[in-house]
Order: structure tokens, then C-alpha cells, then sequence
């Protein structure tokens, strides 16, 4: 496995200091592959394997038995949008 180093605030790090129980270095490794994920599926026009949605409606705990189609088609638009907003302006060249 590959060390990384990178730069937080001192108040962020203050912050991850009193949650000692946390392991840090996890959390950093889900958020990169969660991100790496995310800008995969931008890639690839948006389309998600049923495999992996599948997984993150597990994970999110989201009882979708309560969403009309309307309102889910809605979401996904607006979801979408945002994504690719936040992911060009955050992406280097």
C-alpha cells in the first residue's frame, strides 16, 4: 500500500483530535474511492452498473419504496446537475 501525506487546517485537525476513535486514515481512503468513483460514472455518461447502485442504495439507507417515479426522475436531474457542477470545478488540467 502507497503513503500519502496531505495538508488540513489546525482547526480541522483540533477538531479530529477529540474523536480519537476514529481511524482517520479510513475515512480519508473511502472519500478518495467514493470521489474516484463519482467521477467515473460522470465519464461514462452517467451510467451506473446495477451492481454498484445496488450497493449504494444499501448503503444509504434510503427506503425507496416511499418515491414516486416523478419525484425520483426529478432528483436524479437535479443530483446530477450538481455533480457535474461541483465535479468541473474541482478537477485540474
Amino acid at each position: 500500500m502507497t503513503n500519502m501525506t496531505i495538508s488540513i487546517p489546525t482547526e480541522l485537525y483540533e477538531k479530529m483530535k477529540r474523536h480519537a476513535e476514529v481511524k482517520w486514515s479510513e475515512v480519508v481512503r473511502k472519500s478518495i474511492a467514493d470521489y474516484i468513483n463519482k467521477i467515473e460514472i460522470v465519464e461514462k455518461g452517467g451510467v451506473v452498473p446495477s451492481s454498484k447502485l445496488a450497493i449504494m442504495l444499501k448503503d444509504s439507507n434510503l427506503d425507496i419504496a416511499d418515491i414516486t417515479v416523478d419525484k425520483a426522475t426529478k432528483q436524479y436531474g437535479k443530483g446530477r446537475k450538481m455533480e457535474w457542477k461541483r465535479l468541473s470545478t474541482t478537477q485540474t488540467s
